[in-house]
């Protein structure tokens, strides 16, 4: 059995037992007559369709596929990816996860089934697994983007009923209560888990642990906004409610962000899979160009072709990896106070003694200044992994790199000799066409009688003229004329030369050490890219406090203590510093906000910070914050400017990066070789014309 027959048997079978899996699920879906569970799983309007067998099926084979060693971690794995949208509905998140995996595994199937069929190369059989993993993340990408979006367009729906049910009795726990209940199912489940939180008898311990899980900040604000009225009561400003004039500001950040959202999506749509086609049309294009043009063999055979195609493979992974980044539209997924449960791969490694001694020895010393600053720069891009495990990261990656680029130089050149010794080689030197039975025969001939010669020396470059033309002679049935015999001899002495060159030259073991450099130094500027990105996220937590303050500077019995306790619920990127100040406070409040000051760099939360100071010093906190409507107002507009430059920004830099792998493949794998090899063959043409 031939590899294409074997890899097309696995697939057809696994794709068989995916149906058959499938139309059990269903059977036993219709099969059930428990009414509880049907009652448990589908809401209480639910009728006996199609979609309603398709869910119960769904829960059962959740239930099934997770007892199971690696497909229960699998499934694990995409819970905890849609358990952001979902952490409180049991029965959604397990139909979603069960319903993403479905629709991941029809989707590979049938895509690597089409492509090892028509290209049964083994090669092309691992680049497409690749592929199919870049595709299994960007599903899952697209998936958890759709419910993103789906769960902002239901809130902007809560808020407003909200605010008619406030406007009719004037109770906050009352209005949620019953927007809830209107509400869509995904923002009903986190408004009843906001009103139970209000409602319970410490509404501080509860919010706390729904701001640790809450899917994104605005629900975060609506909460904390929701408890500060039910604690301090509402207020007039402006003629209007300031818990209505709130749910206004939230509203308006939704609706940004919806409206940066469906920008950017309109214009970056498609570019992901124009940057993955070109995986799928190296083979067609290389089998179209050996079929059309026989001097193409050469090319592709050899290591020049071979590190154009794994560059061609690198450009198109670097692509993807910058569309993902640049389409990155997801709130920090950091949660202040929560560690790993699971011990890190890079705290295991670092437990070995060996791996510490390296860790000591690349890493700068403590208290130098590249250690001070290196540690800063952790802090404020939001890594959560130690000094240590950094080092870890970047030794291996050092170690990984270096040890594949050599591999690669090694096999390049093992690939090189090989070719060298069994490739056929046409002798008519023809550009277009292909070498017919008579010719590929000839070919073939030639190459056997230039390996057993080339055998038969000992592959020793040193051999003399007099040795290769004897040596020749004897391999010959036939005797040669002295034409052949020359031409036979210079092209054996050319093949070993070339075979005796393919060795790791001084400049690939150079190369080889520049890569892992530039792999040892990838993860700090990753870090300094995710702090760059942050100061994005910063503003949006500021603003945020803006409008926390903008309730609470009206409250008789607030203090600038009672601000900082009521920021600290709501911080995320600034929380540790706000709870390290709060811990010093008592011991004296103005250098508490001072060392707050040092420890963020981001300047709009330093001058909210220096107004905090001010109201220190007997200055009333209304009067202090008598220009705090203003300044949001202009961040909105700043911001909402930002976005708009932002955008356009990006979708120049995705088009750029989205087209660049099919240039890629067009020019540097068929366009730009077809003119080498053009130029190679009309000097070959010239010098058989200059002989007549």
């Amino acid at each position: 059995m031939t590899p294409k027959d074997l890899f097309v048997l696995v697939l057809l079978l696994s794709l068989g037992l995916f149906m058959l899996t499938y139309l059990g699920i269903v059977w036993f879906s219709r099969k059930s007559g428990d009414r509880d569970r049907v009652n448990r799983i589908d809401r209480p309007d639910s009728n006996h369709s199609m979609r309603d067998h398709v869910r119960r099926g769904f829960q059962w084979a959740y239930v099934q596929v997770v007892k199971l060693p690696l497909a229960g971690a699998y499934v694990q794995r995409i819970r905890r990816r849609i358990a952001m949208i979902h952490p409180f509905d049991e029965i959604a998140l397990r139909y979603e996860t069960m319903k993403l995996i479905v629709v991941i595994i029809s989707v590979l199937g049938t895509a690597l089934l089409l492509l090892i069929w028509t290209h049964p190369s083994l090669s092309f059989i691992l680049i497409g697994f690749l592929a199919a993993i870049v595709i299994h993340n960007m599903l899952i990408e697209m998936f958890i983007h759709r419910l993103e979006r789906k769960l902002l367009l239901q809130s902007l729906e809560l808020f407003s009923y909200v605010r008619h049910h406030y406007q009719q009795h004037g109770m906050v726990e009352e209005a949620i209560y019953e927007s809830a209940e209107a509400a869509g199912h995904e923002i009903s489940i986190q408004a009843q888990v906001i009103y139970n939180a209000l409602v319970s008898s410490d509404p501080d311990e509860e919010l706390e642990r729904y701001y640790e899980v809450a899917p994104n900040r605005y629900l975060k604000a609506f909460a904390g906004i929701s408890h500060l009225v039910m604690e301090f009561g509402d207020h007039k400003k402006s003629q209007s409610s300031i818990y209505l004039h709130g749910l206004s500001g939230i509203s308006k950040e939704i609706r940004l962000e919806l409206l940066r959202r469906d920008k950017l999506d309109y214009l970056m749509k498609g570019l992901n899979v124009i940057a993955l086609v070109p995986v799928f049309f190296t083979k067609p294009i290389e089998r179209w160009a050996r079929m059309s043009f026989p001097a193409m063999d050469e090319f592709y055979m050899s290591k020049l072709g071979f590190i154009t195609k794994i560059s061609i493979y690198v450009i198109i992974l670097i692509a993807y990896l910058l569309l993902q980044r640049l389409q990155h539209q997801r709130d920090t997924d950091y949660r202040a106070g929560l560690e790993k449960s699971k011990m890190s791969w890079e705290e295991r490694i670092y437990r070995l003694r060996w791996v510490q001694r390296l860790v000591r020895l690349a890493a700068p010393v403590a208290g130098s200044a590249t250690y001070e600053r290196q540690l800063l720069l952790l802090k404020e891009s939001n890594a959560r992994i130690k000094f240590e495990w950094l080092y870890v990261r970047r030794l291996l990656l050092l170690i990984t790199t270096i040890v594949m680029t050599l591999s690669l130089c090694i096999g390049l050149h093992m690939q090189a000799r090989f070719q060298l010794l069994h490739m056929p080689v046409s002798m008519n030197n023809t550009l277009f066409g292909q070498m017919n039975d008579v010719e590929r025969r000839q070919a073939e001939h030639i190459v056997d009688r230039d390996r057993s010669v080339i055998q038969q020396l000992e592959m020793d470059n040193k051999a003399s003229r007099q040795q290769v033309e004897r040596v020749v002679t004897e391999q010959y049935e036939t005797e040669l004329t002295k034409e052949q015999l020359d031409i036979t001899a210079d092209r054996i002495i050319t093949k070993l030369a070339q075979y005796n060159s393919e060795y790791v030259k001084w400049w690939e073991l150079l190369l080889s050490l520049a890569a892992g450099m530039i792999a040892y130094m990838a993860p700090l500027w990753f870090l300094y890219f995710h702090r760059k990105m942050r100061h994005m996220e910063m503003r949006h937590e500021v603003y945020q406090f803006q409008t926390v303050i903008s309730i609470l500077r009206g409250m008789e019995r607030i203090s600038v203590e009672g601000i900082l306790e009521w920021l600290n619920r709501f911080a995320v990127i600034f929380k540790v510093p706000i709870q390290k100040c709060l811990l010093h406070y008592e011991h004296g409040a103005q250098l508490a906000l001072e060392e707050l000051k040092e420890d963020v760099w981001f300047s709009d939360f330093q001058r909210l910070i220096d107004k905090l100071q001010l109201a220190l010093d007997k200055v009333p906190i209304q009067e202090v914050f008598d220009d705090l409507d203003s300044e949001m107002l202009f961040s909105f507009e700043q911001r909402k400017q930002e976005y708009e430059a932002m955008i356009d920004t990006k979708a120049a830099w995705a088009r750029m990066i989205g087209f660049a792998p099919m240039y890629a493949l067009i020019f540097m794998y068929l366009v730009i070789p077809l003119i080498g090899m053009s130029f190679t063959q009309m000097g070959s043409y010239y010098e058989q014309i200059q002989r007549l």
